[in-house]
């Protein structure tokens, strides 16, 4: 029999030289787990698009025939590499993958791959390699919440129902996004939703706590069910997030209860309920993780320890009890609204698998590096001896426009490893997160764009960089021109000008929420612009007083700045009037960049135009608040100098500006259907807006 299968293969062997084929075998083990055979087929799938003929073999893995090129794939117990590590040696045509683990094993692959689909389908494999990742956690986050509220629910509550997110059913669609976050090697996976459990477990105690129809339920643990299992063969791990405390809306009906109340007294039977949804959870979900957020409920932080301590912590246990396990789920608790040392102090003895989270520039991205009281909560964090995550979270002020410097995020992520000492990423969608999958892009015949399409090089910068920031900025400049080249099919050289595109509008919101920022986060829509008023009096308007100011680099608002030329103070930081200069040539020289290379594209080319009118869009802006600031800064020279000239030359300043803004409209009109994703009354500036009222340029066009 075994000589048999010999001279079938040498048959197949020859049957395929002679189609001219080169052949690949690909071997593991007898005992190969799903994570070293989803590696395989990974593997696989990419040499058969290259034109190779590949075989599988699992079973025997000696190396018998040196004429075939063969891809030997294990597991090894090999101390030196880092967990999730890889070695790759190649000798003549043998090449082994040895993983640390299983996902070791996958990543080894995704290095194959990624040098096949860089190099024209050549088998060109390193003869020596060893690499792991430098951060542990390194995922992204899917919403289970909406652009505006649901009839009779709050904001967070949003129960899972193929009417609110048809999409959360699409099992194509995930498997799309897995192999997404695996191909930029990431592990995590977060959902996020005000109160899942009330979608996903039946309590005997409270039967009538269940939010969905009998027929939904099935539905939702057969997906959830799906989702873990599919995550689980890449190395992912699903992590389900919450908040504290809501209520399902029929358990609360039933006592006769709100949903959610802020300042809200930690009850018996309020804590009763949580906790036995969660360890029901955790009973059917047992290597799912939970993230916590204690903040907008509690009374007092001594409530967030016990609500931690005493009733979820304990659910979970719980939980594993009922399984008759003791290996911990991680937990993690975000920083947001408590204080997330004293309630870890109180935590750690009691559970070891403990995580800490907090956001890295609050709901926007402003800086590379954090400074002052906000760098400092994650330093603290990072020495409390569990792993701290950097969280970039919401990304206000990137809507909706395409946004992907691999400068910028480089120099973030170093800052995140080695200044605050974080060793995981969580990632939100670069724009759009209330209205995922889609972006807000307006298509011809009422389509929509999906986010994973457009905003690629969003995924792409910070997994590489989440998997290893020390790269040469040279090399790197080098590696995205290629990316960029291969998928608008131009040159590398000519690719280079869009990197550049990328890297000089990546500086325009980020700078100029810095500094003119005047509330924290999804509040302000900044890319719709702020209002005279609001640029001369920013305190009238500010929700967290002093926000930008302990994030960003140390600077002065343009009230500030003024009152201080008045008083011939001297100035400390970034100036506002030298930012808006600063923005007008980044712009000038995106817009000249992205102009210059669109003649060589000749792939994706509806998505390049798209990103070119980003790119003019952004300059339009940039343009439109410069000189609205410079107007801005006469009004407050009158109110210091009661000079008439004053308001008199920031007349022709804001007629320029509006002409810049009325361009914007032109840009955003037929392209755009929305600024905002979040369209509650929760946004303030530059104007409210539920009920998806006031999101466009032209809405705000006087």
């Amino acid at each position: 029999m075994k000589n048999t299968r010999l001279f079938m293969f040498a048959a197949c062997t020859l049957f395929l030289a002679a189609c001219g084929r080169q052949t690949v075998k690909i071997m593991t083990p007898p005992d190969a787990s799903n994570r070293v055979l989803f590696g395989a087929e990974q593997l696989q799938t990419t040499l058969d698009k290259a034109g190779y003929q590949v075989m599988m073999q699992q079973g025997d893995t000696t190396f018998s025939d040196p004429e075939i090129k063969t891809i030997l794939l294990t597991e090894v117990n090999d101390t030196t590499l880092k967990k999730e590590g890889f070695h790759i040696s190649t000798t003549g045509n043998l090449t082994r993958v040895s993983g640390r683990d299983g996902s070791g094993v996958i990543y080894g692959c995704r290095e194959l791959i990624d040098r096949v689909n860089d190099s024209d389908g050549k088998l060109n494999f390193p003869e020596e390699l060893k690499d792991g990742p430098e951060m542990v956690l390194r995922g992204a986050c899917v919403g289970l919440q909406k652009m505006t509220y649901l009839p009779e629910h709050g904001v967070y509550e949003y129960p899972y129902t193929p009417e609110s997110f048809p999409w959360f059913y699409d099992k194509e669609q995930w498997i799309k996004y897995l192999d997404m976050l695996v191909a930029n090697r990431m592990n995590s996976l977060y959902l996020w939703n005000g109160h899942p459990f009330a979608s996903l477990v039946k309590l005997e105690d409270y039967p009538f706590a269940l939010e969905v129809d009998e027929e939904t339920f099935k539905m939702n643990e057969e997906m959830f069910s799906f989702l873990t299992e599919e995550a689980d063969k890449r190395g992912i791990f699903v992590i389900q997030m919450f908040y504290n405390i809501i209520l399902s809306k029929p358990f609360a009906e039933h006592y006769g209860l709100k949903t959610q109340a802020r300042n809200r007294p930690i009850t018996p039977l309020i804590a009763d309920y949580t906790r036995k949804s969660i360890a029901a959870f955790i009973e059917k979900y047992p290597n799912v993780g939970l993230l916590v957020c204690l903040g907008e409920a509690m009374c007092t932080v001594e409530d967030d320890v016990e609500w931690f301590t005493k009733t979820i912590i304990p659910g979970v246990k719980d939980g594993l009890q009922a399984l008759g396990r003791t290996d911990e789920p991680p937990l993690l608790l975000r920083a947001h609204d408590t204080d997330c040392k004293l309630v870890m102090d109180a935590a750690l003895p009691l559970y070891k698998n403990l995580y800490t989270m907090h956001k890295y520039n609050g709901e926007s991205l402003t800086t590379y590096e954090p400074r002052g009281p906000w760098a400092k909560i994650h330093t603290d964090l990072s020495s409390l001896g569990s792993i701290h995550i950097s969280n970039v979270h919401i990304l206000a002020n990137l809507e909706p426009f395409r946004w992907g410097s691999p400068d910028f995020v480089q120099k973030a992520v170093t800052a995140m490893h080695n200044v605050h000492g974080a060793n995981a990423l969580h990632l939100y969608p670069q724009a759009s997160y209330w209205d995922w999958p889609y972006t807000a892009d307006k298509l011809p015949n009422n389509e929509r764009e999906f986010q994973l399409d457009r905003d690629w090089i969003w995924y792409q910068t910070w997994g590489r960089y989440a998997w290893n920031c020390h790269r040469d900025r040279t090399d790197e400049m080098g590696y995205w021109d290629h990316q960029l080249g291969k998928f608008y099919g131009t040159s590398d050289e000519n690719a280079s000008n869009i990197r550049v595109a990328y890297e000089e509008s990546g500086e325009i919101a980020p700078k100029l929420l810095r500094r003119f920022g005047i509330t924290e986060g999804n509040r302000q829509t900044l890319l719709l612009g702020m209002f005279m008023s609001q640029l001369v009096n920013p305190y009238k308007y500010t929700i967290y007083p002093g926000f930008y100011e302990s994030c960003g680099p140390e600077g002065e608002k343009l009230i500030e700045y003024v009152e201080k030329e008045w008083k011939k103070q001297p100035h400390v930081g970034e100036m506002p009037l030298d930012i808006v200069a600063q923005v007008i040539e980044h712009g000038d020289k995106a817009v000249a960049a992205i102009d210059k290379a669109a003649g060589s594209v000749s792939s994706n080319k509806d998505e390049f135009a798209r990103l070119q009118n980003d790119m003019h869009c952004y300059r339009e802006f940039a343009y439109a608040f410069n000189l609205k600031v410079k107007a801005a800064k006469l009004v407050l020279d009158y109110q210091w100098g009661k000079e008439i000239k004053n308001l008199e030359e920031a007349i022709p300043l804001m007629e320029q500006s509006l002409e810049h803004y009325r361009k914007l409209v032109e840009l955003t009109d037929e392209h755009y259907l929305y600024a905002n994703s979040m369209q509650t009354a929760q946004r303030r500036i530059p104007i409210g807006g539920d009920d998806g009222k006031n999101k466009t340029w032209k809405e705000l066009l006087v």
